[in-house]
């Protein structure tokens, strides 16, 4: 059966802070194939880091559950999603906005979406309260080798 991507890779793994830069690093090292710039993989674990930050400690707050992140490559764009069953965001649009938090006492900034939204090409946010919440994130690579091949034209 062919599959309608070049590539996949699914993780999970407990939602304990320090397992965010785990994500982030897997996530970079699965984008690498696609040959990014390191303006880009910056750009990848930094909306990583954000949305596993996200489920971590809104999501599940200081209860246990699972963070699950599968990524996907097709052509040169990834494709990644980020999900908990935690407990659901009540009003997408209104946690989009810049600064809105919901745990100021954890000098959170509110920038978590609005981080996301300006690294990435696309994002998509789908929750359910009492249910989770799954984040979709993609970006185009912009192929160096594409980029030589243009200019030698």
């Amino acid at each position: 059966m062919k599959s309608k991507f070049d590539n996949e890779m699914k993780l999970e793994f407990l939602s304990k802070s320090n397992n965010e830069a785990f994500a982030r690093i897997t996530v970079a090292a699965f984008v690498s194939q696609l040959d990014p710039t390191i303006e880009e993989l910056a750009d990848i674990k930094t909306a990583v880091s954000e949305a596993v930050t996200n489920s971590i400690v809104h999501g599940y707050e200081d209860k246990p559950g699972i963070v699950k992140i599968i990524s996907r490559i097709k052509d040169n764009e990834i494709t990644i999603e980020i999900s908990d069953n935690g407990k659901g965001i009540e009003d997408i649009e209104v946690a989009k906005q810049p600064l809105y938090t919901t745990k100021p006492n954890l000098e959170r900034s509110g920038m978590g979406f609005t981080i996301m939204e300006s690294f990435m090409d696309k994002i998509e946010i789908e929750s359910v309260l009492g249910l989770g919440t799954k984040i979709t994130m993609k970006k185009t690579i912009k192929s160096m080798k594409l980029e030589e091949e243009l200019t030698t034209l």
